[in-house]
């Protein structure tokens, strides 16, 4: 039998989907499902928080079954709010835009040979050339010239450079030298840049004063580079930040703990440990 909680002992549970949920043939992490049913059977609010437009965060939404009130997609950039009205079940509450103009002009005279997506505020996307990881074949998706993505307003700016691998890419990165974005590096040669200030941290802050939780009262639970501001923001709180145990070293120092990666259930046992599901891992 599944006990309820009491109102000050609801948490907000973020999850990121890459690499923490969902297994890179896009297969559930084992046990997750189970785990976050049980989660949400007994009063807490379990959301993602991911780098993912919206588009390709809802499916994964409706996999788990999950309705929470808010859901934090594009890194921070955008934040859905629950809405039957409308087809998803969700609407655009919060975007934050930038005209990119100088930052794509600036990286492609580094990167003259990567692929470019930005993402507008209804959700569009533009790109340069095709990506099976942009999720290109739903609708709001077109190939346009490089030029095409100058003097607009956008959420994001996604960058990919087949010349570089994972490491080698952060480093180039790093020395390239961005200023006035907020920009985190993948797993791969991709390179995530936001409006200036704009997380999943800064996000997450938003929907925790929306819902009237004390900071002590949230868990996100991530992987990459691009979880280390949501990470460190739980953490500071007094909440739980929960990193899986594929993540790099960079990453797992913000860690209040560490679970099992990814292909082991992280997110499964990590909300066993935390007392919030009892699922078990098979």
């Amino acid at each position: 039998m599944t006990l309820p909680v009491s109102e000050a002992e609801r948490l907000l549970i973020a999850l990121d989907i890459d690499g923490t949920v969902l297994l890179e043939d896009n297969s559930f992490s084992p046990g997750v499902e189970e785990a976050v049913s049980e989660a949400v059977a007994r009063g807490h609010i379990v959301t993602l928080s991911t780098g993912r437009s919206w588009e390709s965060t809802h499916p994964v939404l409706s996999r788990l079954g999950l309705l929470p009130p808010y859901v934090v997609c594009a890194n921070g950039a955008t934040i859905m709010s629950r809405d039957e009205d409308e087809p998803s079940g969700y609407a655009r509450h919060t975007t934050e835009t930038f005209d990119a103009t100088e930052v794509l002009s600036f990286v492609r005279e580094h990167l003259p040979g990567a692929s470019y997506m930005v993402e507008l505020a209804d959700g569009t996307r533009l790109f340069t050339h095709y990506m099976d990881d942009w999720d290109l074949n739903r609708p709001g998706a077109r190939h346009v010239a490089f030029d095409e993505m100058l003097g607009i307003q956008v959420t994001r700016v996604v960058v990919v450079s087949p010349e570089h691998d994972g490491d080698e890419f952060n480093a180039f990165v790093e020395r390239m030298g961005l200023q006035q974005v907020t920009y985190a590096v993948g797993w791969s040669a991709w390179l995530d840049i936001a409006p200036q200030g704009v997380n999943k941290a800064t996000a997450l802050e938003k929907v925790r004063a929306w819902l009237e939780l004390d900071p002590a009262r949230i868990v996100v639970m991530g992987d990459g580079r691009n979880d280390v501001q949501m990470l460190e923001w739980a953490r500071e709180g007094g909440g739980e930040a929960v990193v899986m145990g594929q993540a790099p070293l960079e990453v797992q120092q913000y860690a209040t703990q560490l679970t099992l990666s990814v292909e082991g259930g992280g997110v499964a046992a990590a909300l066993s440990k935390l007392g919030v599901a009892t699922s078990t891992i098979v």
